[in-house]
């Protein structure tokens, strides 16, 4: 996989906003009372900066399986929005940025879009059980477990809500089964943490 300058500047930048917007929002609740609110940033830098860039490169690296060409671009409005959202009214509003794709030869087909758009998804759903690990870990790495493995799931199973431009959309409209299997899992995996 190969990346340019200012791809892995923007998905830099991305990270550590995203990182800081769930340090704010999360540095009062009860999980985190106590905890030096640099430490709730990194946690938050790792669980919430991995899920978004292995989401992201999971996509990039299927495309590019495929003959496309295919960068991360931030979105400056997105990761504003973000930022002013979080320290303002408290809320989450994450959108910091997609994969753009372009094809290298004919148009993708239904299938190689299917399969890139669950890449980042399936990503997620991997890494949640590699964070759910740390859980038992205990102390800090503990904490980070369970940040991580929640994270993940959300964002898989958020980004498969089947509307445009979310990948839920394009999974459906490929593989119905495949869609139900990231929902399903997702979905009890969420409700088993």
């Amino acid at each position: 996989m190969k990346f340019s300058a200012q791809e892995l500047k923007e998905l830099a930048i991305s990270a550590l906003v995203i990182g800081f917007v769930f340090t704010w929002i999360m540095k009062g609740v009860s999980l985190f009372r106590g905890v030096n609110f640099f430490v709730v940033f990194l946690i938050m830098l790792i669980a919430v900066g991995a899920a978004f860039i292995f989401h992201e490169l999971a996509h990039k690296a299927v495309a590019q399986k495929f003959g496309c060409w295919a960068e991360y671009r931030m979105w400056d409005t997105g990761l504003i929005i973000a930022f002013f959202l979080a320290i303002t009214v408290g809320f989450v509003f994450a959108a910091p940025g997609a994969v753009y794709i372009q094809s290298g030869h004919a148009a993708i087909t239904r299938r190689e879009n299917g399969l890139i758009s669950v890449a980042g998804p399936a990503a997620n759903l991997v890494l949640a059980l590699l964070f759910f690990m740390l859980t038992f870990a205990g102390g800090v790495f503990a904490l980070l477990g369970w940040v991580g493995f929640r994270v993940n799931v959300f964002l898989a199973l958020f980004n498969m809500i089947p509307f445009p431009p979310l990948d839920g959309s394009k999974v459906l409209g490929w593989d119905r089964k495949v869609w139900a299997v990231i929902v399903v899992t997702a979905t009890l995996l969420l409700r088993a943490m």
